[in-house]
């Protein structure tokens, strides 16, 4: 192979293969700086998506969603608008892997701050 002959995508796939860059580099709809529900295998979050990795999100300001209440609600009116809503936020980032995931959507509300 000779160098001067790569097209830059091959170049930039190579820089790639040898950057200490963790940020996946494949796409995806997902939108950093967005609030997000997500499910996965075995619980409910909500959070401010910070990275995407090739096996983890990262959210910041996120809680753990012990009970969302009717669902179709939360979405529509947000969680803390639910009286029978239960949030336990974190106190740092949280990881999740992408191996637990189940699904996810824009969550169009604050996020809330306080346990409930």
């Amino acid at each position: 192979m000779n160098i001067d002959d790569l097209t830059i995508k091959q170049a930039k796939e190579l820089a790639n293969l040898f950057s200490n860059k963790n940020e996946s580099s494949k796409s995806h709809p997902l939108e950093i700086g967005k609030n997000y529900f997500i499910r996965t295998v075995t619980m409910a979050h909500v959070g401010k998506l910070e990275a995407v990795y090739e096996d983890m999100f990262v959210l910041s300001s996120a809680s753990w969603v012990a009970d969302s209440g009717r669902l179709s609600d939360a979405m529509r009116s947000g969680l803390e608008s639910l009286s029978n809503s239960e949030i336990e936020p974190f106190v740092n980032n949280l990881f999740i892997g992408r191996g637990a995931l189940i699904d996810m959507t824009i969550y169009n509300f604050p996020l809330p701050i306080k346990q409930k």
